[in-house]
């Protein structure tokens, strides 16, 4: 086990580049088998999810080069279509390699996905989306297989715009025969990114980023090199990080428009949020402002930002309350920073949050990815030191945490127990 020590109070001041998008990276990954030839993928984050994601391909016959930020994958001699249990049981995106290897061909064979307990996330919207596309599954002894002759575009609605299964049925499209539309489509930036990468190597893919996708079939697609857009919610979550420690932080290599909406509630809590090209500016007032929030698909208030936006609410004057729309587990962190002396009270969907004066240092526990970050974020305030356990959950979605926060001027080190 893995953890973190910070030493509490220190004001962040600095410059941080944020990494590539572990969200966009992943999709994008599976989609480089689609091709049967070479892809050469930049700004991949160097994070444990990914690295897992490398290892599946490597099984199924891929040959995967790492080199100074760059991940070269040839998929010319990919001969195998089943997702090892264990490899899969790692982390839930795993699920997403099923569109991409049904779609090279036309079967495959994997488990149930593991990853963070935040709540129910079943891949039923992914299964009915690769029926209708034709592809026979038979679930036997916890697989799940899936077969099929030839894949058939169609019509695909959503009953819940699911970013996973919006990318599922890309990728297993992109060589249907004839037209698939998308309805209620997840419009997150990350399947723009999934499409425009899809597009570079020769698929017709329209209307990624809205409600209606429609995916052309085409017989091949071609190398390509591509560069992963950064990732919004590692933005997000040190622009909270910045704002609780009463710093001035620049965020570098950053889509500004991606993250509007957390933008907006930052602004909202006082801090004053200057915008230039590719680079936010946040300079937080001595005393945060409370703020409600309300979670939901993109184009609003991501849930993934949830939990550090709690975190930073948690000093802030005034009561805060955040509705939480889309998992029902993600409260789990609550419980953490009620032992730093952090006023909570939830009830369902809603937590309400009674900003206090100082937070102290504790020992707490990491359950998932977002709620260990959000540790983390009230550990950096908290009088004393805080030591955040299991962290192999921030690990997961997070390149070089600590690093950047001591660039930044925090006290942060990496333990081992």
């Amino acid at each position: 086990m893995l953890s973190y020590i910070i030493e509490g109070g220190r004001r962040l001041e600095g410059e941080v580049t944020i990494s590539g998008s572990k969200n966009a990276s992943l999709p994008i990954i599976a989609a480089s088998i689609l091709s049967g030839k070479t892809t050469k993928l930049y700004h991949v984050p160097d994070i444990h999810d990914t690295r897992i994601t490398l290892e599946i391909l490597k099984h199924l016959g891929c040959k995967v080069k790492k080199n100074n930020g760059k991940i070269e994958i040839d998929s010319k001699h990919m001969d195998r279509h089943e997702i090892p249990e264990h490899l899969m049981r790692e982390m839930r995106s795993t699920v997403v390699l099923a569109g991409a290897i049904i779609g090279r061909f036309k079967e495959a064979v994997f488990s149930y996905p593991g990853g963070c307990d935040i709540g129910a996330r079943p891949i039923d919207l992914h299964l009915a989306a690769f029926k209708k596309l034709g592809i026979n599954i038979e679930e036997e002894a916890g697989y799940i297989r899936c077969k099929c002759d030839k894949i058939v575009g169609t019509k695909i609605d959503f009953d819940f715009p699911s970013v996973g299964a919006t990318e599922n049925a890309i990728l297993a499209s992109v060589f249907a025969e004839g037209e698939t539309i998308i309805t209620n489509a997840a419009m997150e930036p990350e399947i723009v990114d999934l499409a425009n990468m899809l597009n570079a190597m020769g698929a017709k893919i329209e209307g990624a980023g809205t409600k209606l996708v429609k995916v052309t079939g085409v017989e091949a697609l071609k190398e390509v090199s591509y560069k992963v857009m950064p990732d919004r919610i590692e933005a997000g979550t040190f622009l909270c990080m910045g704002a609780i420690t009463g710093g001035t932080i620049l965020l570098k290599d950053v889509v500004p428009e991606h993250i509007t909406p957390i933008l907006s509630k930052l602004e909202e809590c006082g801090n004053m949020i200057q915008v230039k090209g590719n680079t936010i500016l946040l300079t937080a007032p001595k005393k945060l402002k409370g703020v409600d929030i309300k979670t939901m698909p993109y184009p609003g208030f991501p849930t993934d930002m949830q939990s550090v936006f709690g975190a930073m609410l948690t000093v802030a004057k005034g009561p805060s309350v955040i509705i939480e729309n889309i998992f029902e587990n993600r409260y789990k962190y609550v419980g953490e920073l009620k032992r730093m002396g952090a006023k909570i009270t939830v009830e369902g969907k809603t937590a309400v949050i009674k900003g206090v004066r100082k937070l102290s240092g504790a020992t707490v526990k990491s359950t998932d990815l977002r709620g260990g970050a959000a540790l983390v974020t009230a550990g950096l305030i908290a009088r004393g030191k805080t030591k955040v356990e299991h962290i192999e959950y921030i690990l997961r979605g997070y390149e070089n945490l600590d690093q950047k926060l001591r660039n930044l001027g925090a006290s942060i080190e990496v333990v081992e127990g």
